[in-house]
Formats: structure tokens, C-alpha cells, sequence
């Protein structure tokens, strides 16, 4: 969905397509038409926008083919459908029966992630409508923490200055701007802003900047003007910004809160959870066994518009305290957004859709849910910069 911002900037509201396990063309277009087709029509959108994730397989082969890009180009657009970020942090097989700490692999230190986020580049360059004012592709922080050292950190440098020449290179041969964007996540080498001033101040901030998922914010316990101003003041941009909450529990200990949140421990994603008080488990299973005191948040991304039953709850304040620091003042401070629910499939029985048409009316919801806040807060559906 196309919104605007009353400074003028077009700014762009999409969900994101790794809720979906589709990792060939084929099987990803016949998604698009069960479930993305549908969502357009359920919010009413002219232009229906859709964070892109493309495994790396399929991203090499596209990526050496332009004339298959442009053919998946036209593809989009027939169904209304258009791409201005792409989902570049899991590398493949996303949906596999046990993901974890898998899809921290390859990462940053690697020549296979660097040729991976080099791809979706070149493929987003060739997919990115001719009014929109830049593409954005996401990635991971860098890498999980274990293991890390200050010589990792310092060969890691070497490749984000090598990541923005190839950027800049990708911005010459075609004529787009493409930014990469790195996402804090906990329990990973950048998990806060802190975190992230620290490893990423003195990039090119030309091509490179921050992937703020407000799930992730949330999880650090972050309070987002304060967040936000860190990054401001780092001049680290926030290039694009996942919309999303995550679990909240505020006396786990009590046998009804765990019994509830048993319900959410499951064995495909991490689910790392931490305590207002810095203490953290990898997994919620794991928090769950070691009796961490709360209260908690959990990474654990739950639909948007329909909050968990009690005794839990979702960082929606956090969302909410997020998208006002970052689009309701006079100038906007992103504009790619993209709703990221990507555990419809393994949530609680009783909360998790019975098929494609309830998942696709989940996901329009979450749409609807956000371009109404966004819309309280002084976005427009209609442009209001007059065209000469």
C-alpha cells in the first residue's frame, strides 16, 4: 500500500512474503496468488506491496538472469502487486521442521552472505517501481554472538566497506539505489542500538543502515524515542522498519502465565526471551525451565490486530510509541514498512489459521490494522503534493 507523509514522501506498507515456504518461482507466484492477490483485494489497495524473500538459490539465478527479472517485473505487476524491500536475513530453507540457530548461517563474515545480499540487490534494482525513491533489502546483524571476537569485528568491517562499493557499483549499472539494512535481533552480535552504534557507526551510511523490527526493540526492552535518538545521533538511517510485537508475560511464574506460554514453545523458531532485568534465555522452552523471573517479552512475533489471551499480552505500546517517533512529526524517518508475522503456522492450535483463506484475512487484518495507526498519525491514502 501506497501512503503519504505530510512532508511529501511517498511511504510504503507491505507484509512480508517469508510467511510463506515457497523457495522456487513457481511455487512462489502460486503463493502470491492464493494469498497476496487476495490481501490486496481484502484492504482495498490499488498497489499491494510485498517484502520479497527469495532464497538464495533462486536469488543466484535470477540475479544472472535479467531478462527473468524483468519477466517476474511484469509478472508483479499484472497482479498488482510491487516490491520496494526485500527480505535478505534468512538464507534459505525458512520453513524447514527445525530452523533456530540455523538461520544465522551464512553470516557477515562469509563470502556467501556477502554474495547473497549482492544478488537481491541487483534483483530489487530491476523490481523496484520507477516512482519509488529507493529499495531496501534486510539482513542479519552481522551474526549470532557465540563465538564472536574484536577480529572478527574488525574483518567484518572490511566487508561492509566492500558491501557499499558493490552497492554503489549495483546504483552505477543500473540507475537505483539499493540500501542495505541491518537488523538487531537478540542474542546476536547486534541486539540493541547500543549495540549497533557501537559495530556499525562510520559506515557509508549511503548504503547502509539500520533494519529496526519493533518486536526485536521490544524484546531489548527499549523505549523507542530514546532508541531512535541513539541511532539519530550514531547519523546511523533507519532504513527500513518491520512492524511487529512480540510476546509479552508479566508474572511467568505463576502456573496459569506458564502454562500459557507453554503453549507458544515450539520447535521451528528461536524464540530467545529476556527480562526486564537484562537476564536472558536463547529459547522460550529454555526460560520456561530455568524459571527466569519476569516480567518478560518474548521473540515471538504474534499477529497485530489480535492480541494474545490473557494472562499474556503483545508490545503493541512499544509499536505504537515506534511508528509515532518514526512517522508522526514533520518529516519522516523511513519509508519502507513491512508487517513481519511470519509464525501464522506455529502458533497455539486454537490461534493458528485453518487454511489459505483465514491466513490471508489474518495477514489483511494486520494490514488494515497498521495503516490505521499510521493514518491516525497524520499519514494520507491520497497524495496531496500537486503534480506540475
Amino acid at each position: 500500500m501506497r501512503l503519504w507523509h505530510r512532508d511529501g514522501q511517498m511511504v510504503h506498507l507491505g507484509y512480508c512474503t517469508n510467511v510463506h515456504p515457497g523457495e522456487d518461482l513457481p511455487e512462489i507466484m502460486a503463493q502470491l496468488d492464493t494469498f497476496a492477490v487476495t490481501v490486496r483485494g481484502l484492504v482495498g489497495a490499488d498497489r499491494m506491496g510485498i517484502g520479497l524473500w527469495l532464497a538464495a538459490p533462486l536469488a543466484a539465478h535470477l540475479a544472472a538472469n535479467p531478462a527473468a527479472v524483468a519477466r517476474l517485473h511484469r509478472d508483479l505487476d499484472a497482479r498488482g502487486l510491487e516490491v520496494v524491500t526485500l527480505n535478505g536475513f534468512p538464507y534459505q530453507s525458512f520453513h524447514a521442521p527445525v530452523v533456530k540457530y540455523a538461520v544465522y548461517q551464512p553470516d557477515w563474515l562469509s563470502d556467501e552472505r556477502m554474495d547473497y545480499t549482492i544478488n537481491l540487490a541487483r534483483i530489487l534494482a530491476g523490481l523496484l517501481p520507477p516512482d519509488a525513491a529507493r529499495g531496501s533489502v534486510s539482513t542479519l546483524p552481522l551474526a549470532w554472538r557465540t563465538g564472536w571476537t574484536p577480529q572478527h569485528s574488525s574483518a567484518v568491517r572490511r566487508k561492509l566497506d566492500e558491501l557499499a562499493g558493490k552497492l554503489a557499483a549495483v546504483r552505477g549499472q543500473t540507475g537505483r539505489l539499493v540500501r542495505v539494512a541491518f537488523e538487531p535481533e537478540p542474542g546476536c552480535v547486534v541486539e540493541s542500538t547500543d549495540q549497533a552504534v557501537a559495530a556499525l557507526s562510520g559506515v557509508n551510511t549511503e548504503y547502509l543502515g539500520i533494519c529496526l523490527d519493533l518486536a526485536h526493540l521490544a524484546c531489548g526492552w527499549e523505549e523507542p524515542a530514546s532508541a531512535l535518538a541513539r541511532l539519530s545521533r550514531a547519523g546511523l538511517p533507519v532504513v527500513k522498519v518491520q512492524v511487529s510485537a512480540a510476546l509479552g508475560a508479566e508474572c511467568p511464574q505463576e502456573a496459569s502465565t506458564a502454562a500459557a506460554l507453554r503453549g507458544y514453545a515450539e520447535p521451528r523458531f528461536l524464540h530467545q526471551t529476556r527480562n526486564a532485568a537484562g537476564k536472558a534465555a536463547d529459547d522460550l522452552a529454555e526460560a520456561l525451565d530455568a524459571g527466569l523471573a519476569g516480567p518478560w517479552r518474548v521473540h515471538y512475533h504474534v499477529p497485530l490486530h489480535a492480541a494474545p489471551q490473557p494472562p499474556l499480552d503483545a508490545t503493541l505500546d512499544v509499536l505504537r510509541g515506534a511508528l509515532a517517533e518514526l512517522v508522526g512529526g514533520e518529516t519522516a524517518a523511513c519509508d519502507h514498512l513491512d508487517v513481519e508475522t511470519y509464525t501464522w503456522s506455529v502458533l497455539p492450535p486454537a490461534q493458528r489459521p485453518s487454511g489459505p483463506a483465514q491466513l490471508a484475512e489474518g495477514i489483511a487484518a494486520e494490514l488494515r490494522f497498521t495503516r490505521d495507526e499510521l493514518l491516525a498519525l497524520g499519514l494520507s491514502e491520497r497524495s496531496t503534493v500537486e503534480v506540475p
